[in-house]
Parts: C-alpha cells; structure tokens; sequence
C-alpha cells in the first residue's frame, strides 16, 4: 500500500511526464526518436529537418525530455546524436497506465469518510 507522501511523488511524476508530452511536435519528436538506436541516432540537424521545424526548436525540445531523463545525448565529433532512453521510457509508460488504469474499485471507505450525502 502506498503512503500519502509516495502517492504525491508520484503524482508530481506523473504531471511531469504528461507535461513533457503535451505538446504535439514534442510528441512527434518522441515518435521519431523511439525508432532510433544508439549507432543510428540522429543529431539536431537532421531532426530538425525530418520534422520541418528549426534547430532551436529541437534543442529546446529535446532540453525537456532530458529533464525528466527521457532522451540519452552522444557526442560524435562536433555533433550529439539523441536517442531514448529505454529505462525511462519504461517508467513512464508504467506512470501514464497508472494513472489510466480503471480496474481497481472506487475507495468506498474514503467517499464515505468525506461526503456527508454518505456519513451515517
């Protein structure tokens, strides 16, 4: 059973991650980066192309999915290469279906300890 406090920890996470992806050419961004691997990772140049967006707007991007440890940076020669990070990806699937997840029952005990409609 989880504490209050781990509760709130992991909501905080949970926000974080679905801020990170509640933009639509972040999200497209993760999409293209899912498809790729550490020996064929791409620099910003070439994400920015293959999205039809700047180079700035990719740094800026990819500045918050390194935030929350999401994408890995490789620097080959002058230019990083990015690429998910796998670990992370894992544990954010596992926060967004936490927080989706609908088969568990309401908690009757703590309705019935806050609504008045349910106190006898």
């Amino acid at each position: 059973m989880q504490t209050r406090q781990s509760i709130q920890e992991e909501t905080e996470e949970q926000a974080a991650v679905f801020s990170t992806l509640a933009d639509p050419t972040r999200l497209r961004l993760l999409r293209l980066l899912s498809r790729q691997r550490s020996p064929d990772a791409l620099c910003v140049n070439a994400l920015a192309g293959i999205l039809g967006v700047s180079q700035s707007a990719v740094s800026q991007h990819l500045r918050v999915f390194k935030a929350i440890g999401l994408v890995k940076g490789e620097r080959r020669g002058f230019h990083v290469h990015y690429f998910i990070n796998p670990a992370t990806l894992e544990r954010c699937r596992e926060l967004v279906l936490t927080v989706m997840d609908t088969g568990m029952p309401g908690d009757g005990e703590a309705c019935s300890e806050h609504c008045p409609e349910r106190r006898k």
